[in-house]
C-alpha cells in the first residue's frame, strides 16, 4: 500500500555510518524520512545519527554486519516493533582491496563476495519478504563502475560482486514488481569518499583523472540525490535499472 503523504517512511542504509553511506542518510533524513543507520562499526553511526537528530527520533542507529542475515532480521524486527513498517533499503556496506588477480585466495574471494553481493541478497530477500506483504517498498543497490568494465582500480573479488549486484538487481525487480516494491541499482565511477582516495593513494588519483572524460571524482552528494529520487514513492516506474554516474568513462 502506497505510504499516506503524510506518513514518514523508514529508510535503512547499511554501511550508513561513514563514507558514501553517511551521504546517503543525510540527504534521504533531509528529504523527511525516517533513517536507520545501519553499520559494522557503532560509534560512527551513532555520531552521524546523534548529528541528524539528538533526540533519536527521526535518526537512530542498528549494529549490522551485513555479511549475516539474521541482522537484517534483527533490525526489521526493531523497526516494526517500533514503528510498525519499513519502506526502503539502501544496500551500501562493502568491502574493496586492491590485489592482482592471480593472488587472489578463494578466502579472500569469498570474504568480498560474502559482503558486497552476499549483503545485497539477505538484506534484498529479508526486507523485500516484508515489502511484497505491505504491497510497496523501495530498494536501492549500490553498485560500481567496476561491475560493468571489470575494475580498474580494484582487485577482481570486488568487481565481481559489484556485477553481482546489478544481476540480483534485475532478479528482485522482476519478482517484486507486481507487488509495489521496485529494486533498482546506482553504478558509480570513482566518487570523492574516502574508500576511493584509500585505493587511488600516490600516482594513482592523477592516474584516475586523466581517464576520467570530465575531469573530476564524482560527487557522493549527487549521488545521494539519485538515492533520495529512487526511494520517492513517484518512483514506481522506475524498476530494475542501473544509473550510471562515472564522468563518461563507461557509456552505452
Amino acid at each position: 500500500m502506497m505510504p499516506a503523504p503524510d506518513q514518514i517512511q523508514t529508510a535503512v542504509i547499511t554501511g550508513g555510518g561513514g563514507g558514501f553511506g553517511a551521504a546517503a542518510a543525510r540527504a534521504l533524513h533531509k528529504a523527511g524520512f525516517r533513517v536507520v543507520v545501519g553499520d559494522i562499526d557503532s560509534s560512527a553511526a551513532e555520531a552521524l545519527a546523534a548529528e541528524l537528530d539528538l533526540s533519536g527520533e527521526t535518526a537512530v542507529t542498528a549494529t549490522l554486519d551485513v555479511s549475516k542475515p539474521e541482522h537484517f532480521q534483527h533490525v526489521l524486527d526493531r523497526i516494526i516493533s517500533r514503528w510498525g513498517s519499513a519502506e526502503v533499503l539502501v544496500n551500501n556496506a562493502a568491502r574493496t582491496a586492491v590485489q592482482p588477480v592471480l593472488e587472489i585466495t578463494p578466502e579472500d574471494f569469498n570474504a568480498i563476495m560474502a559482503v558486497n553481493a552476499g549483503g545485497t541478497f539477505a538484506g534484498s530477500q529479508i526486507f523485500g519478504r516484508h515489502f511484497k506483504a505491505r504491497g510497496y517498498g523501495r530498494i536501492i543497490n549500490l553498485a560500481s563502475l567496476a561491475g560493468q568494465n571489470g575494475g580498474t582500480a580494484t582487485g577482481a573479488h570486488y568487481a565481481a560482486s559489484k556485477g553481482a549486484i546489478l544481476t540480483l538487481t534485475k532478479v528482485f525487480a522482476r519478482d517484486l514488481a507486481p507487488f509495489g516494491v521496485t529494486v533498482n541499482a546506482i553504478a558509480p565511477g570513482p566518487m570523492d569518499t574516502p574508500m576511493v582516495r584509500s585505493v587511488l593513494t600516490g600516482d594513482k588519483l592523477a592516474a584516475t583523472l586523466a581517464n576520467i572524460p570530465v575531469g573530476h571524482l564524482g560527487d557522493p552528494d549527487f549521488v545521494a540525490s539519485l538515492v533520495v529520487m529512487l526511494a520517492a514513492p513517484s518512483a514506481g516506474f522506475v524498476t530494475g535499472a542501473c544509473w550510471d554516474v562515472n564522468g563518461g568513462i563507461y557509456m552505452r
